[in-house]
């Protein structure tokens, strides 16, 4: 069983209009943190359920993690300040697998950017980012200094690459052999790349968002359809992942 650990909020961002940057004095959690985990958090306020949230960085001892407010919960983590303590479960789930030497690229949009910085960070990895539009373009200096190999993209064109991520991504595919591709972001977002990479025989793994309940399997909130069949057919986000292999999931 995990452990649930009060943490002091060092420094807090608002990243862009809603989006919030929190960085967290947590040894203990820091110490554990494998790429693409995520922690459950305990927003305050009236709200009951931990909230998931992707871990984005970690450090000898703090913990980084952003999110967008999205609802009761998240307005309510929202309104923590710097020095106050947050209570932190994590961390959780099954997160990246990654092999050394390999060549790879890292594709995210929008909230789906934060848990593949550690990623960047690898050698021979070429990275996509996708956001609706300019204002909502966040972390890139944290990915331009993780990865000099960065390519930012809006779906309007209004800065960097005029398209989806997706799209600059496949071509970049037509003349670099890769060995894994590694992704998060919305639905289309992944079911597009899952495609991509079947189509290409390119192995990928995918970070899927689901609403949670308890964060640790007790519970069925949180179930995503896979390729198995009969008891194993659905599988708990939380716990069985919430990376998963492309070619295990139904999207």
């Amino acid at each position: 069983m995990k452990q649930s650990y009060e943490c002091k909020l060092l420094l807090k961002t608002e990243l862009c209009s809603g989006i919030y940057d929190y960085v967290l004095h947590a040894p203990e959690i820091a110490r554990q943190a494998q790429i693409g985990q995520f922690v459950h958090i305990d927003c305050g306020g009236r709200t009951t359920l931990r909230r998931p949230i992707s871990i984005c960085d970690v450090g000898e001892d703090f913990l980084r993690f952003a999110f967008q407010v999205k609802g009761e919960g998240t307005r309510e983590l929202a309104k923590r300040q710097v020095d106050e303590y947050i209570d932190i479960l994590g961390p959780l789930g099954n997160g990246f697998k990654t092999t050394d030497g390999e060549k790879a690229v890292v594709i995210g949009g929008g909230i789906g950017v934060f848990p593949l910085l550690r990623l960047a960070r690898r050698p021979d990895t070429a990275v996509f980012l996708g956001f609706r539009t300019k204002s909502l373009v966040v972390m890139e200096d944290d990915f331009i200094e993780a990865n000099k190999n960065v390519t930012i993209c809006t779906d309007d064109g209004s800065y960097g690459y005029d398209g989806f991520a997706v799209a600059a991504m496949g071509e970049y595919l037509l003349d670099n052999k890769v060995d894994m591709i590694y992704c998060c972001g919305p639905t289309p977002m992944l079911r597009t790349v899952k495609q991509i990479a079947e189509f290409r025989k390119i192995p990928c793994q995918l970070s899927l968002e689901q609403r949670m309940g308890c964060g640790i399997g007790a519970c069925l909130t949180c179930v995503c359809e896979t390729k198995d069949t009969g008891m194993s057919k659905y599988k708990q986000v939380c716990s069985s992942g919430p990376v998963f292999d492309s070619k295990e999931v139904v999207l």
